[in-house]
């Protein structure tokens, strides 16, 4: 997992942490054929769920925008599903809202809800969000205003299935805890690098692209700083936050793993 433990904010908040980044450095993953990851997206496109537009939006503009930072790819060629690792959303910057998205390993939220949608609704569920949505129209501006821009997001989940829509799949139940470091194998440490590159072509759109990525807890955490560093996160989440990261049953054993890690 290329995830790098200084991005867990200590103290935990629910903030847009955007960081601006150099448009050579936005890259985008191959998807590997023989991945769990693979099987998961295709399965989801074969349903026919995994693409969604608003009516008469045309995301030609977008693809060649994704396809623009990737050279081994063309649109037509491979299914946009099955050539990346990464889902992707179109933000537009006239209306704020998303006209499209191809999103096939949501974590815990439907893409069906938040098409159409301007970003304040879409992260109205958000718990803490007082500050993410009073800061939404500027948060677009920044998004869709021609540069490129990474954050990175973070939780620990009881599941290894990449596709966790609240409608195709029930939540995973948190093992028991009478055995912490039984306890601990069964979890994992599920991360996403979310960013917004310009679509251009006169254009006031970003593709948001989302990398999910998974490992488990026990692998993940390999030294005293990685283990402190995300207890001292969880140990300062908000009720709020633990409950809609769905982490209220967990917190207590994920604290004693990680001390006794760190």
């Amino acid at each position: 997992m290329d995830f790098d433990f200084a991005q867990i904010a200590v103290p935990f908040r629910m903030q847009p942490g955007l960081r601006r980044v150099a448009a050579d450095a936005v890259g985008l993953t191959p998807l590997a054929a023989e991945s769990a990851l693979h099987a998961e997206k295709l399965a989801v496109m074969a349903a026919g769920q995994s693409r969604l537009a608003v009516d008469g939006f045309d995301p030609g503009a977008a693809l060649q925008a994704i396809a623009s930072r990737a050279p081994w790819w063309r649109p037509g060629e491979k299914a946009l599903e099955l050539a990346f690792e990464e889902d992707f959303a179109v933000l537009d910057g006239a209306s704020g809202t998303l006209p499209w998205l191809c999103v096939c390993v949501p974590s815990h939220w439907a893409p069906e809800d938040k098409l159409g949608l301007d970003f304040a609704a879409v992260h109205a569920p958000v718990a803490d969000n007082a500050a993410l949505l009073a800061a939404s129209r500027q948060l677009v501006a920044l998004a869709t205003g021609g540069d490129c821009w990474e954050r990175w997001v973070w939780t620990i989940s009881p599941s290894a299935r990449y596709d966790q829509h609240p409608r195709r799949h029930a939540r995973t139940p948190w093992p028991p805890d009478h055995d912490l470091e039984a306890f601990a194998r069964q979890c994992w440490l599920r991360a996403e690098r979310q960013m917004f590159f310009p679509v251009g072509q006169g254009t006031q759109q970003a593709v948001f692209s989302i990398r999910v990525m998974l490992q488990p807890l026990a692998e993940a955490v390999q030294s005293g700083e990685a283990a402190m560093r995300l207890h001292d996160s969880l140990a300062s989440m908000s009720q709020a936050v633990l409950d809609y990261k769905n982490l209220s049953a967990a917190r207590d054993p994920l604290l004693l793993w990680l001390r006794s890690r760190a």
